[in-house]
């Protein structure tokens, strides 16, 4: 299936908008979107926290702010137009939503929509690139790829992925040396929970940490294989005995054999996701009860997504391509794709950025593959040391001030005119 293709329209404005959770270098994204857009003379509006901010008409106009400030959007963490978790049902079951939408981009002129997101915002996107020829208006709807899980379909690689791996194998590292120091008069285990509900390519990065037997992570679970509890003390305990010590990296969608996440928590999010409450602690206290040893845990949540501090400079650098990408795509007239990383070649690690059916892409999740998973299940193999290697390399600087801490942009996000009566949901 090739990308659906119409004449570009004359003339129009761009609409960009964040979806779901930021990432390190998202920013980065929305640099390339806007710079490449000023550089052929469009402008940009951006949507107040993703797609609800094009429901409510709260719109951002991007050209109040300086080059040098969006320039610096380039190393500033978390989304500076701010995200939200919304999908869109389809047309037939709301379609009160996708008439507003038209509504506003008839009333703002927007004729390109670029939606930054993951799997759920691929599909909200894929929604909206249907919606034109539906409702009447000529829009072309560009999806922007983004998650730190890595799990989109077609794309070698998720912008934001690269930056949580780089983040995951530096904080298994150190704190592995941490407890080494200290494992004969206190902790014997040490377990690191990573994000990742279906897929485990975050809690794969750490892997990368070391290798050999005897490097840390000892033990690494996937969402790919069930938990075998069995398995995983025999491996626990043979490792504390042999090394003195053991550290685990234990990814947050981790299942038993029944398909249940060993931390259900029983509720869900605005996408309809479970909520999950924590696997490090139940297998810590699996760990304390089953082999008495002395434990301690971390969550990095938030901290793992948003450490641009120790962002991967492939990742940075991919993420304003697909921006830039995004805006080339849009303007030359295709709708419903979405600018993907094609690697070439391991080494050196080449990379480009071609356009993909975003049909091939919504709703579908890539998952670890069985030969990146070693055979005892635990641990990585070569194949994915190839994979992963190249995507954490390279540091992306940041500008720091005489307080000694990052130099990040807030941008005045000076909204646009309101032109229609508030929406109703």
């Amino acid at each position: 299936m090739s990308p659906s293709r119409r004449s570009p329209a004359a003339t129009g404005n761009l609409l960009y908008a964040q979806s779901g959770g930021v990432t390190a270098v998202i920013n980065a994204t929305a640099a390339g979107v806007i710079e490449a857009a000023r550089g052929k003379g469009v402008k940009v509006y951006a949507a107040r926290n993703g797609i609800l901010g094009a429901l409510r008409e709260e719109l951002i106009d991007t050209s109040k702010e300086s080059a040098a400030a969006i320039a610096a959007l380039r190393h500033t963490p978390g989304g500076a137009f701010g995200s939200c978790r919304y999908k869109l049902k389809s047309l037939q079951d709301n379609r009160a939503e996708y008439e507003r939408l038209i509504e506003v981009f008839r009333a703002h002129d927007i004729r390109w929509f670029l939606y930054n997101g993951g799997n759920d915002s691929a599909d909200t996107a894929l929604k909206l690139s249907q919606i034109g020829k539906a409702l009447g208006y000529d829009i072309r709807c560009i999806g922007v790829p983004k998650t730190v899980d890595n799990d989109l379909a077609v794309t070698d690689c998720c912008p934001g992925f690269g930056s949580v791996a780089k983040y995951t194998a530096i904080s298994t590292l150190e704190a592995s040396l941490d407890v080494a120091s200290m494992a004969d008069t206190s902790t014997k285990v040490f377990i690191l929970e990573v994000m990742g509900r279906h897929a485990g390519w975050i809690a794969a990065a750490a892997g990368l940490a070391g290798e050999g037997a005897d490097a840390p992570p000892h033990l690494i679970l996937f969402p790919e294989n069930a938990f075998d509890e069995a398995a995983f003390l025999a491996k626990v305990k043979a490792t504390v005995e042999r090394v003195g010590w053991c550290t685990v990296v234990a990814s947050e969608g981790v299942r038993n054999a029944a398909g249940q996440f060993l931390a259900e928590a029983g509720t869900r999010d605005a996408f309809g996701h479970s909520q999950l409450g924590g696997v490090a602690p139940v297998l810590a206290a699996l760990v304390k009860a089953k082999l008495g040893y002395k434990y301690h845990w971390a969550l990095p949540d938030y901290l793992q997504r948003s450490a641009r501090h120790a962002a991967s400079q492939v990742d940075a650098e991919q993420a304003y391509a697909v921006g830039k990408a995004a805006v080339d795509y849009a303007l030359a007239g295709m709708n419903a794709v979405m600018p993907v990383i094609v690697r070439t070649a391991d080494a050196p690690y080449r990379w480009k950025i071609e356009p993909a059916p975003l049909a091939k892409i919504a709703n579908r999740e890539k998952k670890m593959p069985k030969n990146f998973i070693s055979r005892d299940g635990f641990g990585i193999t070569a194949a994915a040391r190839r994979y992963l290697a190249p995507l954490i390399r390279g540091e992306a600087p940041l500008p720091y001030g005489k307080d000694g801490l990052p130099r990040y942009v807030r941008l005045k996000n000076t909204a646009v005119t309101k032109k229609l009566m508030a929406f109703g949901r």
